[in-house]
C-alpha cells in the first residue's frame, strides 16, 4: 500500500510541475504582426495619392531577434489613373500600391540604426504612356539613424523612374521626423522632408529637379487607444506647386502637393 501511495504521489507531482516547465519554454526568435488602417486620404511625402478620397491600407511584418526584418504593405490609390493620360487619350487602371521591404535594424544605447531596401509596385492595366512617363514601380535603398524620439533618414532611388518620372535614378528623399511622447498616451508628430528628382525630362530637356523637386512638412498628433488601436490627425503641405504636380482636369491652383488635413484610425494585431 505504501509503495502504491508513493506511486500516486509521484504522478501527482509530475502533473503539477509539468506546466511550470512548459511556462519556462524560451520565447520564439521572431514576431509576426499585421496592421490595417482607414484614412480620410492617403498622403505620401506630402503628395496626395488619392485626390482627397479615403483609402484602406494594411500590411504584414516579420521581425527576427537578430535585427533582420521583412514586410509587405498595400494601399488603395488613384493618382496615376487620375493624372496620366495615354498617347491615345485613354486612362490607365492603377488602383493599388503594393510595397515590399526588408532590412536590418538595431540599437546601441539610445542610438538606433536601420538599413534596407523598399520596392514600390503598382499593378494594373497600362496603355501607351505619354513621352517622359514610365510605369511608377520604384526601388529605393534607405538608411536611418535615430536618437530617442528623433529620426533622420535618406532614401535613394536605384531604378530608372521615380513614381512615373523617367530618368530619375539617383533621386533621393531626406526625412527628419520627431515623435515626441507627451501626456499619457499622446504623441506629437512633426516632420520635414526634401524630395530631389535627378535626371532630365525627355520632353523639352528641362531637369527633373526644376520640374518636380520639392520640400514637404507635417505636424500632427497620435492617440494610443489601447488593445492595438490608435488614431492620428495631422496637417501636411509642400512647395510642390509647379505644373509637374498639377491635377489634370482641375484649375491651375489645384495640385497634388497642396495642403491637406488627414485623419486615420489603425489597428495592429
Amino acid at each position: 500500500m505504501r509503495t502504491f501511495n508513493k506511486t500516486i504521489l509521484t504522478i501527482a507531482l509530475a502533473c503539477v510541475t509539468a506546466p511550470v516547465f512548459a511556462a519556462d519554454a524560451p520565447a520564439p526568435d521572431y514576431t509576426l504582426s499585421a496592421n490595417v488602417s482607414l484614412t480620410s486620404q492617403y498622403v505620401y511625402r506630402g503628395i496626395t495619392q488619392t485626390a482627397s478620397k479615403p483609402a484602406i491600407q494594411g500590411g504584414f511584418d516579420f521581425s527576427h531577434s537578430s535585427g533582420f526584418y521583412a514586410g509587405t504593405w498595400a494601399s488603395s490609390i488613384s493618382w496615376f489613373s487620375d493624372n496620366v493620360t495615354n498617347q491615345d487619350g485613354t486612362k490607365n487602371s492603377v488602383s493599388m500600391e503594393w510595397d515590399m521591404y526588408g532590412g536590418y535594424k538595431n540599437t546601441v544605447g539610445d542610438i538606433g540604426y536601420d538599413v534596407g531596401v523598399l520596392q514600390y509596385y503598382y499593378p494594373g492595366h497600362y496603355g501607351v504612356l505619354p513621352v517622359g512617363t514610365v510605369k511608377p514601380d520604384t526601388t529605393e535603398l534607405y538608411g536611418a539613424l535615430s536618437y530617442k524620439w528623433l529620426t533622420g533618414k535618406v532614401s535613394y532611388v536605384v531604378s530608372n523612374g521615380l513614381f512615373g518620372v523617367n530618368d530619375a535614378s539617383g533621386s533621393y528623399y531626406l526625412d527628419l521626423s520627431a515623435n515626441i511622447p507627451v501626456v499619457d498616451t499622446w504623441t506629437i508628430n512633426a516632420h520635414v522632408g526634401n524630395q530631389y528628382f535627378a535626371g532630365t525630362a525627355v520632353a523639352g530637356g528641362a531637369s527633373n529637379d526644376s520640374l518636380y523637386s520639392y520640400v514637404d512638412w507635417k505636424l500632427g498628433v497620435t492617440k494610443d487607444l489601447g488593445t492595438g488601436w490608435s488614431a492620428t490627425a495631422y496637417y501636411t503641405d509642400t512647395n510642390a506647386k509647379d505644373a509637374g504636380w498639377k491635377i489634370l482636369g482641375a484649375n491651375s491652383d489645384n495640385n497634388q502637393g497642396d495642403g491637406h488635413f488627414v485623419a486615420a484610425v489603425s489597428r495592429t494585431f
